[in-house]
């Protein structure tokens, strides 16, 4: 079976709500830990580094390894690849819970993350195969973003209490019952489906990746307490990969990222924008979760009540993005999510926003309604233009897009805090070292703004048709065994 069956509206919502699962204890994972990572500090004596650490080797595993899987799930079956997936990452998180100290719980966090590129991007290429009427899939992708929603808002709560009440390893805990839940519900119900024409592994332009997003996350990390001397190799390596991917990559008849892709300005947007808006919010749950517990002392439950006023406006306003990309297009979402973030990190940066119980819920409130827009605009734009049949790779771009950022987001806003503030005046130093962080924040903001208003218009569109265009004619030409 090559493509997917013609499903009934039921069994096509059953199949969305089972991908949605997915999603969900990948995203609760990440946002509980946020709010987990001051007890992990105190129980494991980690350093700043240290938990930099702990949340970038597992976004910058899933950054490397989701256009593998996307195109992996496109050749051997979307079904096969996703179980694969559910089961890895399900034991991942049994190992995190055990982990006897930072090294085994950073491993253990890379174990999860294999797991995990194999789930959303695969996931969304089913719902893309799934939902062929472009309304209805942009419905179905809002859903997806209110899972998102759904997951920041529950989040800090879940892993306030479950931090309080038991400790931090509980935290990963919850992706069990839930991993083995959707591991059950997908081998029953969600269809096999393929792409008619596998795409070969290419394992050079995997190893390149991995070399590229590995050494510039170890370089931007490591640069403050080791010197830039020591990480110069690894900036190094950085630009040699990114060079080899811009040369090896064209020549190749079935590469892992078709850079023909970027020939469309609102992919090509979509994909700066999503790594502009999540290294956002990356480095805005770092900063605010340190702030909340080391600097004003509160618990891991009152910090993830503080959450709220971030959390909530995403969960409601995801679906509303979707429905208006549907209806009007992205640029409106865009747009608006741009100048929200770019107003909370600016009240931050400039006004302190922090020091104030009025500007910290205001500043919250700003970035969950820009972050609460952006998503859906972003995975529909991507995914929209593409051929069906390569929907894997399309949606993996935009998925890996979403993971580099965060790692970025986090690596570069600790970095900054680490040079700036120092362990014996911890508390005093937090707010004044943290405003270079915040000014990133705001300028990551102003990318979303200006890139959703300039690739969403008339001649962003035009390029977009043309390159599905040649796309779909090398595919047919390929498919007669012609030579492109």
């Amino acid at each position: 079976m090559k493509g997917m069956p013609e499903l009934s509206h039921r069994r096509r919502m059953l199949v969305l709500a089972i991908c949605c699962m997915s999603l969900l204890i990948v995203s609760l994972d990440t946002t509980a830990l946020n709010v987990a990572l001051p007890a992990m500090q105190r129980d494991l004596d980690a350093t700043t580094a240290g938990l930099q650490w702990t949340i970038d080797a597992y976004t910058l595993v899933l950054a490397s390894l989701l256009m593998l899987a996307g195109s992996t799930a496109d050749r051997i079956g979307r079904k096969r690849v996703f179980m694969a997936g559910l089961v890895v990452f399900t034991i991942g998180s049994a190992l995190c819970s055990a982990a006897p100290n930072l090294e085994a719980l950073i491993v253990f966090r890379m174990v999860q993350a294999v797991g995990g590129s194999m789930l959303n991007p695969v996931a969304m290429s089913i719902i893309t195969n799934t939902f062929t009427d472009p309304r209805e899939r942009a419905r179905a992708i809002g859903v997806w973003g209110a899972v998102v929603g759904i997951s920041m808002a529950a989040g800090p709560l879940v892993g306030g209490v479950l931090v309080d009440a038991v400790g931090w390893r509980s935290i990963f805990w919850v992706n069990l019952p839930v991993g083995l839940a959707a591991l059950l519900l997908t081998l029953r119900f969600v269809p096999e489906s393929r792409a008619p024409k596998a795409r070969r592994p290419d394992a050079v332009g995997q190893v390149l990746v991995i070399a590229l997003f590995g050494s510039l996350t170890y370089a931007i990390i490591e640069a403050p307490a080791s010197g830039f001397s020591y990480v110069l190799p690894f900036a190094v390596v950085a630009v040699v990969a990114l060079a080899g991917l811009l040369w090896y990559e064209p020549r190749r008849d079935e590469p892992l990222i078709d850079l023909r892709f970027f020939r469309s300005a609102p992919f090509s947007g979509a994909t700066v924008i999503a790594i502009s808006a999540f290294a956002g919010l990356g480095g805005f749950l770092f900063l605010s979760t340190l702030y909340l517990q080391n600097v004003r002392g509160l618990d891991a439950l009152h910090a993830g009540l503080w959450m709220l006023p971030m959390a909530i406006p995403m969960f409601l306003l995801a679906p509303v993005s979707g429905r208006l990309v549907g209806s009007r297009g992205p640029r409106l979402p865009l747009v608006l999510a741009g100048v929200m973030t770019t107003a909370s990190g600016v009240l931050f940066a400039a006004f302190d926003a922090e020091t104030s119980d009025v500007t910290l819920f205001l500043g919250y409130v700003l970035f969950g309604i820009g972050f609460g827009l952006v998503n859906a605009p972003i995975t529909n734009t991507a995914v929209s233009g593409m051929p069906r049949a390569q929907a894997g790779v399309a949606a993996a771009v935009a998925s890996t897009s979403r993971q580099l950022g965060q790692t970025l987001g986090v690596a570069v806003i600790g970095a900054v805090l680490a040079s700036g503030v120092g362990a014996s005046s911890y508390k005093e130093e937090f707010v004044s070292a943290a405003t270079p962080g915040w000014w990133i924040l705001a300028g990551c903001g102003l990318m979303v703004l200006v890139l959703g208003a300039v690739t969403s218009g008339r001649w962003a569109r035009g390029t977009a048709e043309r390159t599905a265009d040649r796309l779909s004619s090398v595919e047919v030409r390929e498919a007669a065994g012609v030579s492109a």
